[in-house]
C-alpha cells in the first residue's frame, strides 16, 4: 500500500465490488433485523525482534476481509470470510438471514455522524524502511550494554500495524477510520554473582514510528528498563499480609482497568453477572473517587474515531464522586437495556463480533500531593509497575503480581520488595482508597485487553492512590 489510502481505494477501486451493489445486499441481508452491518477492513502489520545483539525474527502480514452480522432480538447471525468479493458477500447473506427470531421488525437507528478524525491515512510502516528499524534495535543493544557492565542479556522489539475500516448498514449510513498502532519494547537481564534479573520497558500508541525513532525516547525506553532491573537486583523477598498499599501513577491503572473497568462493561449487567449490575445511583466508591472511560484522545492507544459498529468514541464518566453513572454500551446490549451506546463495541478482526470493550480508561486527579500520601503510611507496599492479573468478573475478586514495589517504613520508600501479589475484590477496593493524588498519569502506550477470545488495544492510568486494609501475598518467610 502507498503512504496514504483512503478506504474506498481499499475496499471499492482495489477489489473492483461495486458500492451500490454491495448496499443492496447489506440491505437484503439485514431485512426484518433489529440491527446489524457490514463490517470491512484492511490491515498490515509487522514486527522485528533482536535478541543478543542478533536480528532473531521478522514479519510482515497484510489481511483482509469482512464480517457480516445480523441482530433479531438477543440473537446474532454472524459470517465473515477474507475473501472481498460479491460472491462471499452473496453467500454470508444466506447464513445470517437464517435468524429470525424475536424480532422487532425494525431496524433501529444508526449511529449519528461524528467530524472527529484522530488519524491520517498515512501508513507509518510504509514511511521508514526496514533497515533503519534494525538499525535501532542494534544501537538499542549497543547503548544497553555500554550503560552497566552488569547487562547480560538485551531484547529489544518493534511492531506497528495500520488499520482501515468502514462499516455499512442497511439505512444507508457509512462510517470509516484509519488506525495506526505501533510500540516499543526493552527487556534487559542484569547478573551480579549467582544472581539474575531482568526489567523491560514499552512505550508507544496511535502514532508513527518517528517518535520511537528520536534518540531520547529509545535512550528512555532503555533507562528504565535497566533500572528495574537493577531495582529487582537488589530485592528482598515481598512480605505477606494485610497493609495499606500505595499505587504508582500511571501503568497501575491496569488494576483498575480489570478489577474494576470489565465490570462496567454493558454485557456483564445487562445479564446481571456484574458486581455493578443494578446500582446506577448507588455509592460504589469512596468520596473523590471518579472513573472515565474516554476514546476520544489523540494518539492513545485505546483511542478511536469511530468504534466497531460505527458509533463515534466518546467520553464516558462511569463513576463520578463515588456514585456509578454509567456504563460502556455496545450496540446490542444498549438497545437491550434501553441505553445509548458509548461507542464501545470493538472487535478484534473482521473473524469476531462486536462486544463493549474498554477505550482509555482511567482514574482523575485528587488533591493530595504524592510526597503527602507516602508520608501518612507507616507501614505498607509502594507498587509501581504490574504484570499480569486474573479477575473474576462475577465476585470482582483479583490477583496482581507487582514487578515492582518498595516497602514503605515510617513514610519514607524503603527497599524494593520481590515476588508480591495484591489480593483482593475490585468493588470492595473502591471504598478503600483513603486518597487520591494530585500527579494523574496515562500509561506509555502498551496495554492489551483480552475477553471473550479477542484481543485490543487498550490505555489505562490513574494518579497517586493509597488504599486501606489490602491484602499482599508475599514470598518472606
Amino acid at each position: 500500500m502507498p503512504h496514504s489510502a483512503t478506504t474506498d481505494d481499499l475496499f471499492f477501486q482495489r477489489t473492483g465490488l461495486d458500492r451500490q451493489r454491495v448496499s443492496r445486499i447489506v440491505d437484503e441481508s439485514l431485512a426484518g433485523s433489529d440491527d446489524g452491518e457490514l463490517f470491512l477492513e484492511y490491515r498490515q502489520s509487522e514486527s522485528v525482534t533482536l535478541d543478543d545483539g542478533r536480528i532473531k525474527s521478522a514479519s510482515f502480514d497484510t489481511s483482509q476481509g469482512f464480517g457480516l452480522r445480523a441482530v433479531s432480538g438477543e440473537a446474532t447471525g454472524y459470517a465473515h470470510a477474507s475473501e472481498l468479493s460479491e460472491e462471499a458477500l452473496l453467500r454470508a447473506s444466506e447464513t445470517v438471514q437464517a435468524v429470525r427470531t424475536g424480532h422487532t421488525g425494525r431496524m433501529a437507528l444508526g449511529p449519528v455522524g461524528t467530524n472527529l478524525t484522530l488519524y491520517t491515512d498515512l501508513n507509518p510502516l510504509s514511511l521508514v524502511p526496514f533497515q533503519a528499524k534494525v538499525s535501532l534495535l542494534e544501537a538499542i543493544d549497543a547503548y544497553a550494554r555500554g550503560r552497566d557492565p552488569r547487562v547480560r542479556q538485551v531484547m529489544a522489539s518493534l511492531a506497528g500495524s495500520w488499520q482501515a475500516v468502514r462499516i455499512i448498514r442497511a439505512d444507508g449510513h457509512h462510517a470509516s477510520d484509519v488506525r495506526p498502532l505501533v510500540r516499543l519494547h526493552v527487556s534487559i537481564v542484569v547478573a551480579e554473582g549467582e544472581r539474575m534479573e531482568t526489567g523491560s520497558h514499552g512505550m508507544g500508541g496511535r502514532v508513527t514510528y518517528d517518535g520511537l525513532l528520536e534518540q531520547a525516547q529509545w535512550h528512555h525506553a532503555v533507562d528504565e528498563a535497566l533500572r528495574k532491573a537493577l531495582v529487582n537486583l537488589d530485592s528482598v523477598p515481598a512480605p505477606a499480609g494485610d497493609m495499606t498499599v500505595v499505587l504508582g501513577p500511571g501503568w497501575p491503572g491496569v488494576l483498575l482497568h480489570e478489577a474494576i473497568g470489565h465490570g462496567l462493561e454493558g454485557d456483564f449487567n445487562r445479564k446481571g453477572t456484574s458486581a455493578f449490575a443494578g446500582r446506577i445511583g448507588q455509592r460504589v466508591a469512596a468520596p473523590g473517587v471518579t472513573v472515565v472511560d474516554d476514546g476520544t484522545l489523540p494518539d492513545r492507544r485505546g483511542s478511536l474515531s469511530i468504534d466497531d459498529e460505527g458509533t463515534p468514541s466518546s467520553r464516558t464518566v462511569l463513576i463520578e464522586d463515588g456514585i456509578l453513572k454509567g456504563y460502556m454500551f455496545d450496540r446490542l446490549n444498549a438497545r437491550l437495556m434501553d441505553a445509548r451506546p458509548t461507542g464501545n463495541g470493538r472487535r478484534q478482526s473482521y473473524a469476531s463480533q462486536p462486544i463493549p470493550r474498554m477505550t482509555n480508561t482511567f482514574m482523575l486527579d485528587g488533591d493530595k500531593p504524592p510526597e503527602e500520601i507516602i508520608r501518612s503510611v507507616k507501614k505498607g507496599l509502594y507498587a509501581v509497575d504490574f504484570g499480569g492479573g486474573q479477575v473474576d468478573i462475577t465476585s470482582g475478586k483479583f490477583v496482581f503480581s507487582a514487578t515492582e514495589a518498595y516497602l514503605i517504613e515510617d513514610g519514607k520508600i524503603g527497599r524494593s520488595v520481590k515476588g508480591a501479589s495484591l489480593i483482593g475484590n475490585g468493588p470492595d477496593v473502591l471504598t478503600r482508597v483513603a486518597m487520591i493524588g494530585n500527579d494523574f498519569k496515562l500509561d506509555d502506550g502498551v496495554g492489551t485487553c483480552g475477553k471473550d477470545g479477542q484481543s485490543v488495544p487498550v490505555g489505562n492510568g490513574q494518579p497517586t492512590l493509597r488504599i486501606d486494609g489490602l491484602t499482599v501475598g508475599g514470598t518472606a518467610l
